[in-house]
């Protein structure tokens, strides 16, 4: 394969990677492949490592990172972006986040063709990322139909999930997952329960007092498996992200999303009842014991929703752009 032509994957963590992960998968093989993910982000570096070339870039703000950091880190992103950016990259592909936007402009700069993925949360405010870049983007790629709303000139696809990595099985235990941030408030309401067969995934947050309160649960902050523990839970219990949509579209498992109180600068309840509609999940908004265990006991009448493989017509499209 030529690397004259080749895409880039701007994955910016969470679950951002998770769409540029799902890509990866669906293009694996039919082009030259490359990836950029956050610094020190191992978890997204791990994953795409598997199916591209993987180059690091500072990412400007996370969901705590203050005002004047956040400009210093911009500039910084912005000037190795022009680096890391080469001609060969023909079709760059953005995931959303705030790291996505200086790579993408460094790449329509070099005459690269921009693809502009909406979030699979976003349905009554679009993200700051994919507003500015829909006015660059050669498509702006959206995952359901009520986003058309937000972006009339976009491209429905459906949503950007990955191909099955294990068998479906019961482990008999309830997964709880909070991403690569954590979710506090979900993790003191499920600590607050008497379930015994918790494997609990925290990200950032401490282990160490819910290890303390529940030596009996696996707990653990990241892995490059997660995939597994998803197909082995007889429930997810996760935040309002990309998980949700795995366990429920690829993994078939009866799902619970919980907002996380702390995330202001995303989306909210409006956005998460809609995820949940489509999903055939259970929400619950204010992460307390009883409405986590009321959530969980009525998930067991979940249904698999049936929606077309986003990223597989995505990834054709992408392949007609290369020619």
């Amino acid at each position: 394969m030529s690397t004259e032509s080749a895409v880039l994957l701007l994955a910016g963590g969470g679950g951002h990677t998770g769409y540029a992960y799902a890509l990866a998968q669906a293009l694996h093989g039919r082009c030259e492949l490359y990836s950029l993910v956050p610094e020190g982000d191992r978890l997204s570096l791990q994953r795409l490592s598997k199916y591209s070339t993987v180059s690091q870039l500072t990412k400007p703000r996370g969901p705590k990172t203050p005002t004047y950091r956040f400009v210093s880190r911009l500039i910084t992103s912005g000037i190795k972006s022009l680096q890391l950016v080469k001609s060969r990259h023909r079709v760059v592909v953005s995931t959303g986040s705030n790291f996505c936007i200086p790579p993408s402009l460094a790449a329509y700069l070099k005459g690269g063709q921009l693809i502009n993925i909406e979030s699979s949360v976003r349905f009554t405010r679009a993200s700051s990322t994919a507003r500015i870049l829909s006015r660059i983007s050669k498509i702006t790629a959206l995952q359901w139909e009520d986003q058309k709303e937000l972006f009339p000139g976009g491209t429905v696809y459906g949503p950007f999930v990955p191909s099955p990595e294990a068998p479906i099985t019961d482990g008999g235990y309830i997964l709880v997952t909070g991403g690569t941030f954590g979710h506090k408030a979900l993790f003191d309401a499920i600590s607050a329960t008497s379930y015994k067969n918790v494997v609990l995934q925290t990200g950032v947050v401490a282990q160490e007092p819910y290890r303390l309160q529940h030596p009996e649960w696996e707990i653990f902050d990241f892995s490059p498996t997660f995939y597994r523990y998803i197909a082995a839970a007889s429930v997810v219990v996760t935040h309002f992200g990309e998980t949700a949509l795995e366990s429920a579209l690829v993994y078939k498992k009866p799902t619970v999303i919980v907002v996380n109180p702390e995330w202001t600068r995303t989306v909210g309840v409006e956005d998460a009842a809609r995820l949940t509609k489509h999903l055939g999940a259970q929400l619950v908004t204010e992460p307390n014991t009883d409405s986590l265990r009321n959530a969980i006991e009525a998930s067991s009448s979940f249904t698999p929703p049936a929606l077309p493989d986003g990223s597989k017509r995505l990834a054709d499209d992408i392949l007609q752009l290369l020619k």
